[in-house]
């Protein structure tokens, strides 16, 4: 059984996410320190109790996630659910690997890219703050019918209901997509010459936005668009190690 430091796997992580080229919401990389020594991986989106408690049980060593414990305008203080989850992992030494902007903006491996080839849609730009968005079309070089055509095509690959607001009957050639809650990127996708958006989440101005402009946003979910990126990241990064790698989803309807 391979190993390696916990030092390896974090230098590691940052020559390919590269977190230092990103403003972001919270810290990017090791964010709770554990056993020295690494052999058994746990990728997953987020670090909720659920999925602490199943990376214990798996006998991990590290978990790498998208949705790291620490944010911008935390009060600092360890109670609650904060000290649930930091109890468990430093009672188990279980390192804690999180990046949130740099795992979304992976041309390859990040949850963007991954997405848009879940979705079968190849990127030809990027757009939108700090180039986290991805503008691009179908990768057979076709279009779709219209926003019900694109919306049933995403609901049965990602397997969930998804939030539609568009025109019905226009034609879907050029789509911007960006995972998770990049509901604010939609009128930059609608300058950058969208037909269609694709994000996680929809907030009340961009069922106006559609509407008036005639761009189709759907919403997909939060989690299930950002399921991807970490087990790609994860898993390549544990193989340049010999590592042992399992991502585990935790189920979220958000």
């Amino acid at each position: 059984m391979s190993t390696t430091t916990r030092q390896d796997l974090l230098q590691a992580f940052d020559a390919l996410l590269q977190p230092a080229h990103f403003k972001d919401y919270g810290p990017n990389g090791l964010q709770v320190e554990g056993k020295t020594q690494v052999h058994r991986l746990i990728s997953g989106v987020t670090a909720s109790r659920a999925l602490i408690e199943a990376a214990i049980a798996a006998q991990a060593d590290a978990i790498f996630v998208h949705h790291g414990l620490f944010w911008r305008g935390q009060d600092g203080c360890v109670a609650g659910w904060m000290k649930q989850r930091l109890a468990l992992l430093l009672a188990h030494d279980i390192n804690l690997f999180a990046y949130h902007l740099p795992l979304d903006a992976h041309p390859e491996l990040g949850n963007n890219a991954q997405l848009g080839l879940q979705l079968g849609l190849t990127a030809s730009a990027r757009f939108g703050e700090q180039d986290l968005g991805f503008l691009g079309g179908r990768s057979d070089g076709g279009s779709f019918a219209g926003i019900d055509a694109l919306a049933e095509h995403i609901k049965i690959t990602l397997k969930r209901p998804v939030t539609q607001v568009g025109c019905a009957e226009a034609a879907i050639k050029k789509v911007a997509w960006c995972s998770g809650g990049a509901q604010g990127y939609f009128e930059a996708a609608i300058a950058a010459g969208a037909d269609a958006f694709i994000t996680g989440e929809i907030s009340e101005p961009q069922a106006h936005y559609a509407r008036e402009m005639g761009v189709a946003f759907i919403a997909c979910g939060h989690h299930a668009s950002e399921r991807y990126g970490a087990p790609a990241v994860a898993a390549q990064v544990a193989a340049q190690f010999g590592l042992q790698h399992q991502f585990i989803d935790i189920d979220n309807p958000a």
